[in-house]
């Protein structure tokens, strides 16, 4: 990119000496050097204007890269089983990962980590059966922000809830599961946690 720059700048000056030329001992300045010199200098410029777009464009494909941030996540990568309850809260970690774009999830933790500043949209679900209430609550950093809960006697339990989060870099956000509560998955992925980037902020 310099070395194209540097050779417009130089073929400029020329160009301008050539264009502030009157008369040498032979008379003007050929017309076909006229000719020669205007259609190199159109070329020059028309690559300069080139090289710029292409380089926008890369600049431009990084950026959105960067704002690439999504995952979604089930609870069990096979089988089936309850989780709780507990007497105290746990978080859970999601291993059956469906999407994770950018790789701020960690399954192995259960916890995601905004790699920019920006608005976020995060959902957790819950399934369990009567009997024990099912409830799982999101977490930023050690706030609880929202709750999906169910309860009744029989009968299949079944909630969701969704929030949007200004997260800086480095907060983290994660779904735990109050004590006392039980929930129950299959390979039909009934309990799952998901979030994306909205939009970066500055």
């Amino acid at each position: 990119m310099s070395t194209l720059f540097r050779l417009f700048e130089e073929f400029t000056i020329l160009y301008g000496f050539i264009s502030n030329w009157t008369y040498s001992l032979e008379g003007p300045l050929p017309s076909k050097i006229w000719m020669v010199a205007g259609r190199l200098y159109s070329e020059l410029a028309s690559d300069i204007l080139k090289a710029n777009l292409t380089l926008s464009q890369v600049e431009l494909r990084k950026e959105n890269r960067d704002r690439e941030i999504a995952f979604s996540a089930a609870l069990m990568e096979s089988g089936d089983g309850y989780i709780g309850p507990f007497t105290t809260e746990i978080t859970l970690t999601y291993r059956k990962v469906f999407t994770n774009i950018g790789n701020a999830y960690n399954p192995i933790t259960g916890v995601f980590t905004a790699p920019l500043k920006g608005a976020y949209m995060f959902r957790v679900s819950v399934y369990g059966h009567g009997g024990i209430t099912a409830g799982a609550f999101i977490v930023k950093n050690r706030e609880r922000v929202v709750i999906a809960y169910d309860v009744q006697a029989q009968d299949r339990l079944n909630s969701s809830n969704g929030v949007v989060l200004i997260l800086e870099v480095g907060d983290v956000v994660h779904v735990r599961l109050e004590s006392g509560r039980r929930i129950f998955d299959t390979q039909s992925n009934h309990n799952t946690f998901s979030g994306f980037l909205l939009f970066p902020l500055r």
